[in-house]
């Protein structure tokens, strides 16, 4: 096996590969994304983009001797980070609702917002997010904190999703529908957990490429 940085099974093998895609992705859709900053800003009030508290990868994860590393006043099994959409939902959608997982027909969901949603064009301003180094292109979707501290409760091997960086497109997502309940959220883990094990670069790439036909077809995780 190939231990090099530059190597298809190195960790800073895939980073560099996430990187690059994420940069020429961010590239080719601008005219994509200022087409749908002025729809989203011509036919709902509201800002443009959307931003929620999404929980990353746990640094603390195969550190040794954990005993030395501060406690958390909050441990949210990673760290927490601020993820950015297009706008998708009317203003203060989720005031009465609170955190909960998308449904196919979301009443909250706006006209233009269900046709980002149907494409994955609201996903577009994640790009930053891999710039910035809270995502990678590919890897476990991220998901809220208060869904974060239920799941782990609920289901064995969950805090090891956080393992690695979270992903806008992953093994779970171009494999799966979308959840609809805790036993497909167990099984969303399990794949999760093997994509873990086998993480590499030429996996990575594979994905990216299975993401393309999912996209089209209105597959995979919200």
């Amino acid at each position: 096996m190939n231990h090099a940085w530059w190597g298809p099974s190195s960790e800073t093998g895939r980073r560099w590969l996430n990187l690059v895609a994420a940069a020429v992705l961010l590239i080719l859709t601008v005219p994509v994304c200022v087409i749908v900053a002025a729809l989203i800003k011509l036919t709902s009030r509201g800002p443009v983009l959307y931003t929620q508290t999404r929980v990353g990868l746990d640094r603390r994860l195969g550190s040794g001797n954990r005993s030395t590393i501060p406690a958390r006043r909050s441990d949210l099994g990673g760290r927490p980070f601020t993820i950015w959409k297009f706008r998708t939902m009317g203003v203060g959608a989720e005031l009465d609702t609170g955190a909960v997982w998308a449904a196919k027909d979301d009443p909250r969901v706006t006209g233009v917002g269900r046709w980002l949603r149907r494409y994955r064009v609201d996903e577009l301003p994640q790009l930053w997010n891999v710039l910035a180094g809270d995502m990678n292109l590919v890897g476990p979707r991220p998901e809220r904190p208060d869904i974060v501290a239920r799941l782990r409760q609920e289901i064995p091997r969950y805090q090891q999703r956080h393992r690695v960086l979270p992903g806008i497109t992953g093994h779970a997502q171009v494999s799966l529908p979308y959840d609809t309940s805790i036993e497909d959220v167990h099984l969303k883990v399990r794949h999760d957990l093997a994509y873990i094990g086998t993480a590499s670069a030429w996996q990575d790439a594979r994905i990216m490429g299975k993401t393309i036909p999912v996209m089209l077809f209105q597959r995979g995780a919200r």
